[in-house]
């Protein structure tokens, strides 16, 4: 089943991170990869959820991204899974990352890997570190917010 153009398969997904940050925005960045890396991606076989990302020298990168290695590759086929990634952004894009993240608590999470018109896509989310009490709170509100629609859909079954 192929993708129309303009639309996006999600291939690996970072699902901790709304769990350990608040992100408050997010940005899309292509990735620097070898051939063999995009024949592994499309597999979907990546994982992202120890990555993080750094600025430096005013370029952003991409560290602890796992993808493993392709079974048919070539020479050209990367030893090392967890290689540093250099991620493709807007000069403005990066200016913001940079003062945002200089911020007390923020950091650069990466949140999923999608192909988008042929293109390995890496979203990257702006977040801001939860506290546990902060992780107690969402957990109550999300389990009130799941018994109201539990009470209001049997509340329509009985007055059918």
């Amino acid at each position: 089943m192929a993708t129309k153009k303009g639309e996006s398969k999600v291939l690996a997904q970072n699902k901790k991170a709304s769990h350990d940050y608040f992100i408050e925005d997010t940005y899309e960045a292509g990735m620097v990869l070898t051939g063999t890396e995009i024949k592994s991606l499309r597999r979907a076989r990546a994982n992202i959820s120890d990555a993080f990302s750094t600025i430096r020298n005013g370029e952003v990168f991409l560290h602890n991204m796992h993808i493993s290695p392709f079974e048919e590759g070539n020479r050209s086929n990367p030893t090392d899974p967890t290689r540093t990634r250099k991620l493709l952004l807007h000069k403005e894009q990066i200016s913001k990352l940079i003062g945002a993240s200089k911020r007390d608590g923020y950091t650069l999470v990466p949140l999923k890997i999608y192909i988008r018109n042929g293109y390995a896509k890496l979203l990257i989310g702006l977040g801001k570190g939860k506290k546990q009490h902060d992780k107690r709170a969402t957990a109550a509100k999300r389990d009130a917010q799941r018994d109201i629609q539990r009470a209001m859909r049997d509340n329509q079954k009985i007055g059918r």
